[in-house]
């Protein structure tokens, strides 16, 4: 598993290196902190992790959960620490971060191997390649490539061109073309099979990235793939799976369905999306980025999610719904274009991952109501109890403010609240009055409340909105 750095990498991609007669697969996994399950695959499907850290940033949130995915793979773990070149490169500093993590480098006692590179400047890449090799060799990383092939896929996606590809890692066994394809509910006859130099290749044995054509959907990434030579095993094991993914779509609705009922009876307020991306990966971090973004007070529903541009299908369902469609690195057709704009529906397009996230947070706090805030702007103290008729007059002094007929008061007695309510009745002496300023003398009475006392203190306040700044 290894992790170029060269920015963010929105999708999972495979080379090969040649090293002393050796094949080396690598499989490149991007460090955004949104594709925490491609690391995790990346993990599952090598043999040997290779952990890039930057000399100057030294070890990452990130960094540590790789860590801790290669440890849960049980793989050995190669440390390439990068960038030795820039100005502030500190190596040491961060073998002592790897050592917190339970990685102590060779060069200390320990077992982790730790090579300097620069990537930039090309220096110890033959080094790092010489201790992959020798790793491999101490594990005794071997592969029959005479049995039917069996592997995991890295990515996927729709191309407009080819229909639905996939990019698969051969773990064991030979993959040829013409054979038939089972992964999960999708399957297919191998059309074509093509290296990662762009090739048209007609077979690719174990360690060997492919680009495959022929399946019949899009498979999900990281799911494993086997071949099935035998044509009538191959489409009976086809309707299987199709009537085991159709039960589980089925049994996902109704406990979908159930968390909208709880929903209703608690108040939340709900938002739904529906995502498009290019690659099946980018679809999977942006689902689990945002779904990680729900709260007490809003849930999310994620209605649909698929590779490939947006369909009228797609906006059909963001209509009954009243969901935002999310478009990553994809587009929507002619027809899809004409039904958002009769439909209402809007298509929001991204092609990075913060900026779908901070959008959505907009979107989320929308639908929030604002919160309050209370605001003095008057108080008064009870002098005196006078008698008007049949109505019960303070008579007060303003402290500080002003007080205004017909705002709201809270009175308190020993500092204890023990009314709030309108006022109804404001005096300046026996005229009435809109507003008594501080400094001033005024009588105040309320409707239905006479229990006031000299000393008691009158607090007035408006409420003021706040437009939430924060889920």
């Amino acid at each position: 598993m290894a992790r170029r750095n060269r920015g963010i990498t929105q999708s999972i991609g495979a080379y090969t290196v040649e090293k002393d007669d050796s094949k080396i697969v690598f499989i490149d996994t991007p460090g955004h902190e949104a594709f925490t399950s491609m690391r995790m695959r990346g993990a599952q499907a090598t043999d040997i992790a290779i952990l890039v850290v930057a000399a100057d940033d030294g070890v990452m949130p990130q960094t540590i959960e790789a860590i801790n995915h290669a440890k849960a793979a049980n793989i050995p773990i190669i440390v390439a620490i990068n960038k030795i070149d820039k100005p502030g490169a500190d190596p040491d500093k961060v073998m002592v971060q790897l050592s917190e993590h339970g990685l102590t480098p060779e060069k200390w006692g320990g077992d982790t191997i730790c090579v300097e590179v620069s990537a930039l400047q090309k220096l110890g890449l033959d080094d790092l390649l010489g201790m992959i090799t020798l790793v491999a060799e101490l594990q005794e990383l071997k592969a029959d490539s005479t049995i039917p092939a069996e592997g995991v896929v890295i990515e996927a996606r729709i191309d407009k061109g080819k229909g639905p590809v996939a990019t698969m890692l051969v773990q064991s066994g030979t993959l040829h073309v013409g054979e038939n394809l089972i992964i999960n509910k999708v399957g297919g006859r191998v059309r074509a099979l093509i290296s990662d130099m762009g090739e048209r290749i007609k077979s690719a044995g174990p360690s060997t990235p492919v680009e495959i054509l022929g399946l019949n959907e899009v498979p999900m990434a990281g799911d494993r793939f086997i071949v099935v030579r035998n044509d009538k095993e191959f489409k009976r094991l086809l309707q299987v799976a199709s009537v085991q993914d159709r039960d589980q779509r089925l049994h996902n609705k109704l406990v979908a369905h159930h968390g909208l009922l709880n929903d209703t009876e608690t108040n939340r307020k709900d938002f739904y999306v529906i995502i498009k991306a290019d690659m099946h990966g980018s679809v999977e971090a942006l689902s689990q980025s945002i779904i990680q973004m729900a709260t007490e007070e809003v849930s999310v529903h994620i209605l649909h999610t698929g590779t490939g541009d947006i369909s009228e299908a797609d906006v059909l369902l963001a209509s009954a719904s009243q969901a935002l469609i999310i478009a990553f690195n994809v587009k929507e057709d002619a027809t899809a274009q004409r039904a958002a704009q009769d439909k209402g529906v809007e298509i929001r397009s991204y092609d990075v991952i913060y900026h779908v996230t901070e959008d959505v947070e907009k979107i989320m706090l929308g639908l929030l109501s604002p919160e309050t805030e209370e605001l003095e702007t008057g108080m008064a103290e009870v002098r005196q109890m006078f008698s008007f008729g049949k109505t019960l007059i303070a008579g007060c002094y303003v402290l500080e403010g002003k007080i205004v007929r017909n705002g709201i008061c809270r009175l308190y007695r020993d500092g204890k609240e023990i009314f709030k309510g309108q006022l109804s009745n404001l005096k300046r002496f026996k005229d009435d009055a809109k507003e008594v300023a501080q400094g001033y003398e005024c009588g105040i009475s309320f409707d239905k409340f006479n229990d006031i006392q000299a000393g008691d203190i009158i607090r007035m306040y408006t409420t003021k909105e706040i437009e939430r700044t924060s889920l």
